[in-house]
């Protein structure tokens, strides 16, 4: 693979390292940030920019190193990572995101525009380097290391450090790790040994010639911290690290006292803390190479990583128990086209088992009919194992939203947070995919309309630091998205009369609350007395409705004066393939998905009603007949299909049943994109279309059909 074909790669891991510092900088923003996490986004930071250096990605890695300077003084405890620089280094990861996606585009250095942008940046990371970062490490002679190590007794690490040439070109300054190690613990003493340095004529000055002998004591290291501690420059450098004497003994009784469980031996010895996973990952390299294969403990022992007396002692306990390899799960990155594809094929391959089985139905041969039968059951496998492919974790998306309540919080002066929960809940990627920016809006509402001001939340007696909640989880066969927040909830009069006044409602018109708040969905809906860069221009909520019932979902709107505001979404799991059952209304054929339907029950009604009584239960239904405006009529016996939709149930009223079906959702076009009650198509194993019903808007327009009033009273007289 050449540099240009790599590319894609660097930009697709990149903008994961730049998610991750961002997750950790809002969690260092909320004081749940540790010393790992600093380290984990210095890593990210430096990753980044050594990754850019490879591909001549130069305003990248010029960028990304003053960063990683500011967050080198972080680590070493010398800047405190407060409000002022989680915001600095959010917007710093904002702009190296946009270089990076500069780059993806094909712009191996940046315009412009985007430098200016980059400058104020630069100038306060600047600031908060100061002169610090130039001072250098006191480095002593070799006598006075000779003297210093003694005087620790001969208890210190002994760290033998040799850079190799090109660490300066990679854009690496040693001096930093080796300050970074005093953190650690102390130096007791350091020597430069210049013993690789040319003559001066053929000095290169980008090249680095030095070594050290580093003697450091520690109380709490371990040889994994102390290599850490140098972690990315271990591929430009030679380290040895030499334990001190009270280590060996500690060292043999961790492996007598070991878990009885198989391992091989370079594995116990990591374990116990005698060497590190790198040593024995370049033990094993070392090993691969040689002919005949030689015993790892004996490259180990070779090279200095490993005391003969603990090494006897790892033999020794090897010998008690079984060595066993544990499986290792392996993942692979697959492109998205690529998976799309495959679905497409699946989905064309489920309509051509139709019509293949519906060719054997019609021939009457029963070999081919239980040929067909065991074909779709393998289809439906493959059906299955596909569409997990796509199943995604919804708590990705969630995680965008702690920056957005960070920011939209800032630009509020209000003191809010995030509550996430159900996080692990799947659903198809396609529809995570499109449903970030409705919920980015319904989050942003939430913040501006709903959170009220500290000052009234005080005074309300609530606390000041408002919360924004985002809970998933599956519900008959759909994933439920709530957006919620404890502000001061839906004022119900004011939308009311806003509906009143715009000619949306009939003045004197009794309403359910639901129904009251399902106004604020209209087109340039607004009861806000100011506007604002957030909100209150009409324009948003009626998008949100719009874009999540282009996705075969619902929204509806709960809301409690001076207790909150919930906004629940119901969205299809999957917008590829579905379960579905087959009804036939004369010569037309419908597709109601399999989850919602509880059962069929034959048609029973009084002439002139849209209800019928379902074992005491009043069930509304929909006349598809009448609905769709359909030739003919019906036939002696109707059937209703009973379906549930989140808490609500209805009837849809069919001529006959036809029976399961894998379904394959084709998408309508725009010419049908707008006829009500009808969500999708599919084609059938004869060739024909079938219409998938949309649910969410039939149950609307059935109870609609019966108003709640009139359905206790139907209820009272059961």
């Amino acid at each position: 693979m050449n540099i240009d074909q790599a590319l894609p790669t660097f930009v697709s891991e990149s903008r994961e390292l730049l998610q991750e510092m961002e997750q950790l900088l809002l969690a260092a923003a909320q004081g749940r940030s540790s010393p790992d996490d600093v380290n984990a986004i210095f890593r990210a930071a430096h990753t980044i920019k050594g990754s850019a250096g490879l591909f001549g990605l130069d305003d990248i890695v010029a960028f990304t190193h003053v960063v990683e300077g500011v967050l080198d003084k972080v680590r070493d405890g010398a800047l405190p990572l407060d409000d002022a620089l989680t915001s600095l280094m959010l917007a710093c990861g904002d702009h190296i995101g946009l270089l990076v996606d500069g780059a993806a585009a094909g712009q191996a250095m940046a315009d412009k525009a985007l430098r200016e942008m980059g400058e104020p940046l630069l100038q306060q990371l600047r600031a908060h380097l100061g002169e610090s970062a130039a001072q250098p490490v006191a480095l002593r002679e070799e006598g006075e290391f000779s003297r210093r190590a003694a005087d620790g007794h001969g208890d210190t690490w002994h760290l033998s450090l040799r850079f190799g040439r090109d660490v300066l070109r990679n854009g690496l300054d040693p001096l930093p790790f080796i300050r970074y190690l005093g953190t650690l613990g102390k130096i007791k003493a350091i020597v430069t040994v210049p013993d690789a340095l040319p003559a001066t004529e053929e000095m290169d000055p980008e090249s680095c010639y030095l070594g050290f002998e580093i003697a450091f004591q520690s109380a709490s290291a371990t040889k994994a911290d102390i290599e850490a501690a140098f972690e990315f420059v271990l591929d430009d450098c030679q380290l040895r690290i030499l334990p001190p004497n009270s280590r060996i003994s500690e060292y043999l009784e961790l492996i007598r006292q070991g878990p009885e469980q198989p391992s091989r031996l370079g594995e116990m010895l990591v374990r116990c803390g005698t060497i590190t996973q790198r040593e024995l990952d370049d033990a094993l390299q070392t090993q691969a190479h040689s002919e005949p294969a030689q015993p790892i403990g004996e490259i180990l022992l070779e090279q200095g990583k490993v005391e003969a007396v603990v090494l006897e002692a790892a033999l020794h306990k090897q010998k008690q128990i079984k060595d066993n390899k544990a499986l290792e799960t392996q993942s692979v990155r697959v492109d998205a086209q690529k998976l799309d594809h495959l679905i497409n094929q699946v989905g064309e391959l489920i309509i051509a088992a139709a019509s293949a089985n519906l060719a054997a139905r019609r021939l009457g041969n029963a070999e081919l009919q239980e040929c067909n039968a065991t074909l779709g059951s393998l289809i439906e496998g493959v059906r299955d194992s596909a569409l997990q492919l796509r199943m995604v974790k919804i708590g990705a998306t969630f995680s965008r939203f702690q920056r957005v309540v960070h920011d939209v919080a800032r630009e509020l002066g209000k003191d809010i947070g995030l509550a996430i929960s159900g996080e692990d809940t799947e659903l198809d990627k396609t529809v995570v995919e499109k449903i970030g920016d409705p919920l980015t809006h319904l989050v942003r509402n939430a913040m501006d309309h709903g959170i009220e001001s500290p000052e009234l939340r005080a005074a309300r007696g609530k606390p000041v630091r408002g919360t924004v909640s985002l809970h998933a989880y599956h519900d008959s066969g759909s994933i439920v998205i709530e957006v919620s927040d404890d502000g001061g909830g839906l004022h119900r009069d004011r939308i009311l009369a806003k509906g009143i006044e715009r000619g949306l409602v009939e003045a004197g018109k009794a309403m359910t609350d639901a129904e009251v708040f399902a106004l604020i969905f209209e087109p340039g809906f607004s009861t806000a007395e100011q506007v604002t860069n957030l909100s209150g221009r009409g324009v948003g909520m009626d998008v949100v409705k719009r874009n999540i019932a282009a996705l075969r979902g619902s929204v509806d709107i709960a809301s409690q004066p001076e207790v909150g505001t919930t906004v629940i979404v119901r969205l299809p799991l999957t917008l590829a393939i579905i379960n579905g059952f087959q009804v036939a209304v004369g010569r037309s054929v419908f597709v109601v998905p399999l989850e919602m339907v509880e059962e069929c029950v034959q048609f029973s009604c009084e002439a002139g009603r849209d209800y019928t009584n379902l074992r005491g239960e009043v069930l509304p239904f929909i006349r598809l007949r009448e609905l769709f405006h359909l030739p003919g009529r019906p036939g002696p016996r109707e059937n209703i299909v009973v379906v549930r939709h989140a808490s609500q149930k209805f009837g849809i009223v069919v001529d006959s049943l036809l029976g399961e079906a894998q379904t394959v959702i084709k998408p309508l076009s725009k010419l049908f994109g707008q006829v009500e009650g009808i969500s999708g198509s599919s084609i059938l194993g004869s060739g024909e279309v079938a219409l998938i019903l949309d649910v969410p808007a039939l149950i609307t327009e059935a109870h609609r059909r019966v108003p709640a009033a009139s359905r206790e009273a139907v209820a009272a007289s059961i």
